[in-house]
């Protein structure tokens, strides 16, 4: 029987390859792919993690999709034949993708805030960049979770954290309580967001109208709710914040995960310099 420092260490290996997982956008631990596992180990490769370190990783994933295959949960462990660190893909492919803040603009300004859904639209949007929240912790946000009087917004995620929010976002959210909310809530609905229905706004919902919306914009990219997430992170870090900060505003288990942003920011600089310096 594993001894409990080993439990803990699996875990703790585990959860960095999941908030790498969510970072790049590729779905939960069930549907990891091993073309996902390397490209975490490479991650780690380069953030300087020595050999040893990157093949304990290896064993602590091992060991859980074994555990999710012996249960019936996945067909079939991805880390199987995984037995190396090196990666099948350029490191580029790490990187997340961000928003530039023209494009931001473009987004956040698509809604009609004349119309009720538009009003509601509008909040989400700007509460999503505002905040860096995962589609999931922004639907499950209630009313009781929102302090307008202080700026902040209490996320009941992985773990409780309160994150601040600029004041567009707040009149944002002020405009849909006042002008919106109340015409489509059904009584006593306790969500922050609604649906038509009056019910809480679900994930489905939410992604099929954040799709409308960057075809309105314009955004050529392919993006999901989650280049918000980034793009808020990497805007932050870009504006001087610092990664602690942001790994509490993210709910990261370890700064290692919030670190890649700044890999982000460090390969934007140095394509600005190359593109716009006359020696370059």
């Amino acid at each position: 029987m594993a001894s409990a420092n080993t439990v803990i260490s699996y875990i703790r290996d585990v959860t960095r390859f999941a908030d790498f997982l969510e970072l790049q956008g590729c779905g939960d631990l069930a549907s990891a792919t091993k073309e996902d596992i390397l490209r975490f180990l490479s991650c780690l490769e380069e953030s300087g993690l020595s050999p040893a370190t990157i093949m304990r990783f290896i064993a602590s994933l091992k060991v859980f999709f074994s555990r999710l295959t012996d249960v019936g949960i996945v067909r079939q462990s991805p880390a199987l034949n995984v037995n190396s660190y090196t990666s099948a893909s350029s490191s580029e492919k790490t990187l997340p993708r961000i928003l530039s803040a023209e494009d931001i603009d473009r987004l956040l300004n698509q809604p009609d805030t004349a119309d009720p859904k538009g009003c509601r639209d509008k909040a989400m949007l700007e509460t999503l960049y505002a905040t860096g929240l995962r589609v999931s912790e922004l639907i499950a946000l209630d009313l009781s979770d929102v302090n307008l009087t202080t700026g902040l917004i209490t996320c009941r995620g992985n773990k409780i954290r309160s994150i601040p929010l600029y004041n567009a976002a707040i009149r944002a959210i002020e405009n849909y309580l006042i002008l919106a909310r109340m015409k489509i809530a059904n009584q006593n609905e306790p969500a922050l967001f609604v649906n038509t229905g009056g019910g809480r706004m679900s994930r489905q919902g939410f992604w099929k109208l954040f799709k409308s919306y960057t075809e309105k914009a314009m955004i050529q990219e392919d993006i999901t709710p989650q280049t918000l997430r980034h793009s808020f992170a990497a805007h932050l870090l870009e504006n001087g914040a610092d990664i602690r900060s942001l790994q509490e505003m993210l709910g990261h288990a370890n700064t290692s995960t919030t670190q890649l942003y700044a890999r982000v920011v460090k390969k934007t600089l140095k394509d600005v310099y190359t593109k716009t310096h006359p020696r370059a």
